[in-house]
């Protein structure tokens, strides 16, 4: 590895599995000190040992959690990764209030929450936040009704922290992930599966045929995003949507349910 982020402390939540783990252990790899912060139990103890990075556990939902998991950066903090996220399968017309209040507190108020404990560090020295996003909050879907909303907030979110901090040397950036090979999206892929009477791996077999590339990522690719905005390379880019979803951005009959 070329060394982009030797010296530099980054915060990751999410870090247990997916892509955040990915992230985790490609920013270590390219000489990050990582904070790994997330309810993984011992997927997350494991990601820290591998990255030689330090476990944070706890629930980006609670203040109190990621109050922990900022001070466990010792006042050095260069670069927050917003990779926790949970998708709960609704519709408009049934969402039932849980369902949409838990989406937007994981994958929307739990960011905001990471950055807002972030920024006062941050802005010691400038830095950089990458919020990991989804195509979803650009494409319709009749079962996604929370998750897409939620995302679509954390763009929003994104775009905020980059106009307001940016004079402060923060850069705030998304990456809009299509699908990923990660237990989220193996999830769907049984509960399609459930619905139409086939197998997880059909659902994925049907899924590619739609996408340019003809498959679907692996985290590390996501990772390779992650790491782009965070380092210097992208010292020019703020307030943008890195979309990495392998050509599939199409309407409605992209998602899987």
């Amino acid at each position: 590895m070329s060394g982009k982020l030797t010296g530099r402390t980054a915060l990751i939540s999410g870090a247990a599995t997916g892509m955040g783990r990915s992230t985790a252990m490609r920013f270590a790899n390219e000489g990050a000190h990582v904070i790994l912060f997330g309810l993984g139990g011992p997927d997350l103890d494991e990601a820290a040992a591998l990255t030689g990075g330090t476990a944070i556990h706890g629930d980006v939902t609670q203040s109190s959690n990621v109050e922990r998991a900022v001070d466990a950066c010792d006042g050095r903090l260069d670069i927050v990764v917003n990779a926790a996220g949970i998708i709960l399968l609704d519709e408009p017309e049934t969402v039932s209030d849980e369902s949409w209040e838990k989406s937007f507190a994981v994958n929307l108020t739990g960011a905001m929450k990471v950055c807002r404990a972030a920024l006062p560090l941050l802005k010691r020295q400038g830095g950089a936040i990458v919020n990991i996003a989804s195509v979803a909050a650009f494409n319709a879907s009749p079962a996604n009704a929370a998750y897409a909303a939620s995302k679509a907030g954390l763009v929003s979110l994104t775009r905020t922290l980059a106009y307001a901090h940016g004079a402060d040397g923060i850069r705030a950036n998304a990456v809009a992930p299509g699908w990923v090979r990660t237990p989220m999206s193996e999830y769907e892929m049984v509960e399609a599966a459930r619905a139409n009477g086939t197998t997880p791996e059909d659902e994925f077999t049907q899924l590619t045929s739609r996408i340019a590339l003809k498959r679907v990522a692996e985290p590390d690719e996501i990772a390779a995003c992650c790491l782009f905005l965070a380092s210097d390379d992208a010292s020019f880019v703020t307030g943008t949507v890195l979309v990495a979803d392998g050509g599939g951005r199409s309407p409605t009959q992209n998602r899987a349910v």
